[in-house]
Order: C-alpha cells, then sequence, then structure tokens
C-alpha cells in the first residue's frame, strides 16, 4: 500500500508537469523532495575538424534536498583520446525562490549554479563547462506551466579556468560568456489518466545559445526531442541537436542525445 501511495503521488506530479522534463535545460520546478535520481546520459555528435564522432557519457545522481532545493552531481567520460577516458565532474545545485499555483497552471522561478573541473585540452572557443571546460555558471530560470504546454527560459553567467594540470585556457579567447535558452515542451499521450503506470509521451523544442562577452561571437542551436516516462519512475529522452547560426569556433555542434532516468522516491524524510 505504501509503495502504490508513493507511485500515485508521483503520478499525481507528473500529470501536472511532466513536459517540464527537458533534455538539455534544466526547468524551474525541482525534483520531489526525498528523491533520488540516477541518469546516465549519452551524446554522439559529428566532428567538424576531423573525420569521426565524440562520444560523451555523462552519469548523474541528484538528490531533492526539500521542496526547493535540489543538488546534483556529474561524471564526464568520452573518447576524445580514441578511448574512454573520465575526463572531469560537475556539482550543481537549484533553489526555487518563487512558486504560484493556479487550477490547471502554475509558474515557478529558481536561481542555479555549477561548478566543474576537467583535464581535457581545449579545442573550441564554445565555453562550456558540462564537459569540456573547467569554470562555473549561475543564472536563474523561469518556467510556466498552462494545460499541458511548458514554456521555460534561462539566461546564465559562465566563466572558464584553466585545464588542470596540462591545458592553459587560450588567451587569445573569450574566457566568459552569457548563455540563454528557451524550451518548449508538450505532453502528448495520455489524452485521459486512468492509473499511474500509464506511459508518458512528450514533445519538446528547446533553443540554447551564447555569446561570448569578450569579443561579441554566438552560436544558436535547435535541438527537438522526444521523452518517454514510464511507470511514473523511468524517464527515456531522444533528441538531436543542430546549428543554427555561429560564429564561433566549435569542434562537434550537431548530434544525438539518448539520456536514462531512474527515480527512487522517499528515500528520505
Amino acid at each position: 500500500m505504501r509503495k502504490f501511495l508513493i507511485a500515485f503521488s508521483f503520478f499525481l506530479i507528473q500529470g501536472i508537469s511532466a513536459q517540464e522534463l527537458f533534455v538539455v535545460t534544466d526547468p524551474a520546478s525541482n525534483v520531489p523532495a526525498g528523491s533520488l535520481g540516477i541518469r546516465l546520459g549519452q551524446s554522439i555528435f559529428k566532428e567538424q575538424m576531423k573525420s569521426g564522432y565524440s562520444y560523451h557519457l555523462m552519469p548523474e545522481v541528484t538528490w531533492g534536498i526539500n521542496k526547493n532545493l535540489m543538488v546534483r552531481t556529474s561524471m564526464f567520460v568520452s573518447n576524445r583520446s580514441n578511448q574512454l577516458v573520465t575526463e572531469g565532474a560537475s556539482f550543481y545545485t537549484k533553489y526555487r525562490f518563487l512558486s504560484t499555483d493556479d487550477l490547471h497552471s502554475h509558474f515557478r522561478m529558481a536561481a542555479f549554479g555549477r561548478y566543474s573541473f576537467n583535464n581535457a585540452d581545449i579545442h573550441q572557443e564554445q565555453i562550456e563547462i558540462i564537459g569540456h571546460n573547467t569554470g562555473f555558471e549561475t543564472g536563474i530560470v523561469a518556467t510556466q506551466l498552462i494545460k499541458k504546454v511548458a514554456i521555460s527560459a534561462s539566461v546564465s553567467f559562465e566563466k572558464a579556468f584553466d585545464n588542470k594540470p596540462d591545458y592553459r585556457f587560450p588567451t587569445t579567447q573569450s574566457d566568459n560568456a552569457t548563455n540563454y535558452t528557451v524550451s518548449l515542451g508538450r505532453l502528448m499521450y495520455p489524452k485521459k489518466y486512468t492509473n499511474f503506470k500509464q506511459t508518458n509521451i512528450n514533445t519538446m523544442l528547446e533553443f540554447v545559445g551564447q555569446t561570448l562577452n569578450e569579443n561579441g561571437k554566438s552560436y544558436l542551436d535547435i535541438v527537438p526531442s522526444i521523452q518517454f516516462i514510464v511507470n511514473s519512475q523511468a524517464r527515456i529522452d531522444v533528441a538531436y541537436r543542430q546549428e543554427l547560426y555561429s560564429s564561433m569556433l566549435r569542434s562537434a555542434p550537431n548530434g544525438f542525445y539518448l539520456n536514462l532516468e531512474y527515480n527512487f522516491f522517499n528515500v528520505s524524510k
């Protein structure tokens, strides 16, 4: 009975916010308090300056401390050295400071921060502390849910440091940037809930951009995706990222994501 109540509670949460679980951006909503999420993120992108593909494996663990605060740790593994090598890790936290609820809608705002360290070579002008650069990022995100549609937007400041021990950040490149995202999501199935074991199908469209603050170079990508939430606990994301515009050097801007996630609820009280 206790397991049923836990699962049913998550089913109610998913019924109003499943389409907020974006693939490459994070909404203002947090994971449920006391929950533990395990994610295996994977990406394979086509190299621009050489033949072949860049593969990244990113295991993550997310913990909901309470309804307003969550933390996450990630590990970065890639094949850049022609073999799978652990290159670094990341620590992320998000605090929800505003929450308003209506009958069929809600609005959330949150502040977030991330620090990453990485020992790989620095091979592009784009700053990306999720898997490439040592550095930090801090920003705010706002998410509006209206019935089955979610709209989320964020802006952040990102700063890169040397990738120790061997790679200094190039003095000819901008070491800080402004990031901006806009994400749209819609719950496509089921049309009507009958039990918590129903599979949710969400479609999403995300726009991800960056401007280097010291020279004005920028890029803008589009990321369409489809998402499946199974038995109210397991999540599968499939997405494709395509560069729309870029004036900066990027080593591998286009490719696919496959994320696998499982959530454990009521782990801590």
